[in-house]
């Protein structure tokens, strides 16, 4: 997997206009991206095709968390659109997993990613749930699940990567948001992910993927910051 493919791009924006824009600036170092629900539901899936049409890996992050029926369809429809990723929520159980895991099959390219804890949520948010468990304690018993249930890899937190390395194995795919850039760690910009790390601590905890938002489409150049973070992956 070349490094270029390892860090996904998120276009968290409202409109089609402003994802094509970061796009279109990336060009041809722009190697993956993800379409979150904001996106896909405000502008609908001609994005996805067009990132597919330009050989493009293009993570649907669509949390699927739904009866099995319902899921399956989903990722089939993914898998039409030439989707690489769709995520699916753990917490779903096993049932609503391997469902998507059985759809995703019939696309050589489509894989599913189980989404453990929302890098947003705290211990409190988990005991105001209902769940006795640290979140860390609940990542790892949801990646349990999501890898007996078949899929191909999990979504957590890069503080989390370390021990989902050593809990999963070496083939599994490990997707990092949460990821920014040192710079911004170390002046303590706010982010609403509360467990962040910069792209190398990620890739060395044991990610797969890193997924980078606004520190790179904000940027005034995010082609230089792309630059930067492919750099900082290769030393």
């Amino acid at each position: 997997m070349t490094s270029a493919r390892r860090i996904i791009v998120a276009l968290d924006f409202p409109t089609v206009g402003e994802a094509e824009a970061i796009v279109d600036r990336l060009g041809d170092a722009g190697q993956s991206y993800k379409l979150g629900p904001e996106l896909l539901t405000a502008t609908g899936p001609a994005l996805a095709t067009r990132l597919f049409a330009e050989g493009k890996d293009v993570f649907l992050d669509l949390k699927l968390f739904e009866i099995p029926a319902s899921v399956a369809g989903a990722v089939r429809a993914a898998g039409r659109l030439g989707a690489t990723m769709v995520t699916v929520h753990a917490m779903a159980g096993t049932r609503i997993m391997k469902a998507a895991v059985e759809a995703a099959a019939e696309y050589p390219q489509l894989r599913i990613i189980a989404l453990t804890v929302v890098t947003s949520l705290t211990d409190a948010d988990l005991a105001e749930l209902g769940l006795n468990a640290t979140t860390e304690e609940q990542v790892i018993r949801l990646a349990r699940l999501a890898q007996r249930a078949g899929c191909h890899g999990v979504v957590a937190s890069p503080r989390d990567a370390s021990l989902l390395r050593a809990e999963l194995g070496p083939d599994a795919l490990i997707v990092t948001p949460g990821v920014m850039l040192r710079a911004e760690l170390a002046s303590g910009t706010a982010t609403e992910h509360v467990r962040p790390a910069d792209p190398a601590a990620a890739i060395r905890a044991g990610a797969t993927h890193i997924v980078i938002g606004r520190s790179l489409t904000r940027a005034p150049d995010p082609a230089a910051v792309l630059a930067h973070v492919r750099e900082e992956l290769r030393s």
